[in-house]
């Protein structure tokens, strides 16, 4: 009798524990699976940086490699990867028709891009609207400068005199810019293309080759020579951007030169896309939730501390611009209306004078 009972009490209670632990079972959360993570743990992205090492797009450019790792799920690894070619064209087309369209390329476009399309560059195939923009490091204008030894020191000074200046190729904003201050304002620059990148324009500069560089952010000339500045070894002339720098006050907007209302629409479409000067991309077809993820760890990678401990060290300004506030402006500019885009064409690729 007693074995039948203690069988009896073994079954009551071994049915009890089992209903009991499976009524807690839809009460217990299960391990949440991590697909964004789970994509990205264990690999290596590429960083496709549209121009030869050592200019403020590459130096930028791997200051985020070296930290945004760190914030995306899974914590990739990322590599820079140069790729000069066609004064960002190449890069661009790349990204567009070739890459992954995975979230495992990133570029760090080159600033002209939606304007070469605006205006249907030849052999630009990438559409910068079907990118997926992440974000944008710095709202610092473009300047056009004369080195010292030419004694050219104002825009008025080379309205007078022929100056000198070195640009990477006619699609780059060192050839755009003076040149269309040549055709609607007047200067006389005489624009020497095929450099690489910034640093041989800087050393052909240094040599005496040109008597100034064509286009360079006003960052980059405070963090990689900020001697030159204090020597009053390089002369700004004009910032291209949509409102004067703080610390340039008396540097006049290339916009503001313009002698009429449609020039002035001309140059403003030029200067436009300053707030997208050093932005990053991904390609298109990107899954959106990766797309998300990205965006937000290239945002918390901007104000991550170490990262901007490293760029005060290198006197690199940082600004952040949502990678949806990118897409806007790009889009505006490749929507110009045609009568500007039709003006803007031949500016940008008519003859330097």
């Amino acid at each position: 009798m007693w074995k039948a009972l203690a069988r009896a009490l073994a079954v009551t209670l071994t049915f009890s524990f089992t209903f009991s632990f499976t009524g807690l079972l839809p009460m217990i959360p299960a391990a949440q699976a991590d697909p964004i993570a789970d994509f990205y743990r264990g690999r290596s992205l590429d960083m496709i940086v549209p121009t030869s090492p050592g200019g403020d797009y590459d130096v930028r450019a791997r200051l985020i490699a070296r930290h945004l790792g760190r914030h995306i799920p899974g914590n990739p690894t990322i590599v820079a990867r140069n790729m000069p070619s066609g004064v960002g064209i190449g890069a661009a087309n790349y990204i567009a028709k070739v890459a992954a369209r995975d979230g495992s390329v990133l570029h760090a476009i080159m600033q002209s891009i939606p304007t070469a399309q605006a205006i249907g560059k030849s052999g630009l195939e990438a559409d910068v609207r079907t990118f997926h923009w992440l974000g944008n490091t710095t709202e610092s204008p473009n300047v056009i400068n004369a080195w010292h030894t030419t004694g050219i020191r104002t825009i008025q000074d080379a309205m007078e005199r022929e100056l000198v200046v070195g640009s990477s190729g006619a699609a780059s904003p060192a050839f755009i810019y003076p040149n269309a201050l040549n055709l609607l304002v007047g200067t006389k620059f005489r624009i020497v293309s095929g450099y690489p990148g910034g640093n041989e324009i800087n050393i052909a500069m240094e040599k005496g080759e040109v008597g100034g560089r064509g286009s360079n952010v006003w960052v980059s000339w405070k963090r990689g020579h900020p001697h030159w500045i204090a020597e009053k070894k390089i002369n700004i002339l004009v910032q291209v951007a949509l409102k004067r720098a703080p610390d340039l006050p008396d540097v006049p907007l290339m916009l503001e030169l313009a002698k009429n209302d449609e020039d002035r629409q001309v140059l403003t479409f030029l200067s436009a896309d300053t707030p997208i000067s050093r932005a990053f991309v991904t390609t298109p077809g990107v899954p959106a939730e990766r797309v998300a993820a990205l965006r937000k760890a290239f945002e918390a990678t901007l104000k991550d501390p170490e990262l901007l401990a490293e760029a005060e060290k290198t006197r690199m300004e940082i600004t952040f611009t949502p990678g949806e506030e990118c897409h806007r402006i790009a889009e505006a500019i490749v929507n110009t209306p045609p009568a500007v885009l039709a003006r803007a064409k031949v500016l940008m690729e008519g003859p330097a004078r």
